[in-house]
């Protein structure tokens, strides 16, 4: 008869024990203690306002006193039937569609680039990541002195070739275009990082063995590197159009969205509709109408593009 000693029992008991896990008292524990005060501060901070915000929607207020003019769905037909609305979305379609198209690809560029260990690389990356770091109002007055048409930067080297300089910020025609060039300077540097740190990270014996079998640079690059990037890459495009939807910090000290509302986004133009001009109802109505919006592909990309992940 096989004599069992005390120590091995034991240690067969702490062994079932660990590969159990954690058990259901001490989830129990961690639950009790941190889920109540994140769904009180998200209660207070994110569902009240949102709930606020679609009550206001239906009435016609101006912020003073209690709300009693109710006329339901009015503010959302006013807002649909605005034209600087449609203008302000097609603006937001245009920053989703230059962030995608040059924003990022530019950013993964210079990631692959800069991945690498080489002298120099570390300043580099800093350098091209301070715009990122700079206060967006911070960066939207720089820019307007830099596109003013009297004193600025693109106006000495208009002059320099002899050429009446332009007033960038004050046509309609061009407005939008200045403001997309600031976007893609001050963001690309966080999708450059955000690739890079995925770059670093790979498993470098994956590229070594496609070199081995035969492939070239670019051959690596296509089949190996970049779809091991897919995961970074959706991310990316994912804070990439949340962020073109909700911009605003950027528009008001270059244009406050003008001139003639051509470089509206939606959050400015809620700003100015909303809470310049005192109409809480109407700009309630469209911050929940850009609200559904941002849930809506949010939820869409997370189920469509993420779900693995």
């Amino acid at each position: 008869m096989a004599i069992t000693s005390p120590i091995s029992v034991a240690g067969e008991a702490a062994a079932q024990v660990a590969s159990r896990g954690p058990s259901w008292d001490g989830r129990f524990t961690v639950l009790i203690l941190f889920l109540p005060p994140a769904l009180l501060l998200f209660t207070l901070f994110v569902v009240l306002p949102i709930g606020e915000a679609a009550w206001y929607s239906g009435f016609n207020w101006n912020g003073f006193g209690t709300p009693t003019h109710w006329i339901g769905f009015d503010n959302y037909r006013f807002v649909l039937e605005t034209r600087a609305f449609w203008l302000a979305l097609r603006n937001n379609g245009l920053i989703v569609a230059v962030s995608l198209a040059v924003q990022l690809p530019l950013a993964l560029t210079l990631a692959l680039m800069l991945a690498e260990k080489f002298r120099g690389a570390v300043a580099l990356r800093m350098l091209f990541f301070m715009p990122y770091i700079l206060a967006e109002i911070a960066t939207g007055l720089i820019f307007s002195f830099v596109y003013d048409g009297d004193y600025g930067l693109v106006a000495s080297i208009w002059r320099t070739f002899g050429a009446e300089p332009p007033h960038l910020l004050a046509s309609t025609d061009t407005a939008m275009l200045a403001v997309l060039i600031v976007i893609v300077w001050k963001y690309f540097g966080f999708h450059m990082m955000l690739f890079i740190a995925a770059l670093q990270s790979l498993d470098k014996s994956l590229v070594e063995a496609a070199r081995i079998d035969g492939a070239t640079r670019s051959q690596s690059l296509r089949h190996v590197v970049i779809p091991l990037l897919y995961p970074t890459i959706r991310l990316s495009v994912f804070f990439a159009i949340v962020g073109s939807l909700q911009l605003f910090d950027l528009v008001m000290p270059l244009t406050r969205g003008g001139p003639a509302d051509s470089s509206n986004t939606m959050v400015s133009f809620l700003y100015n509709n909303g809470i310049s001009r005192m109409r809480v109802g109407y700009g309630s109505a469209i911050g929940v109408i850009l609200f559904a919006i941002c849930v809506t592909f949010a939820f869409t990309y997370k189920r469509w593009f993420m779900r693995d992940e």
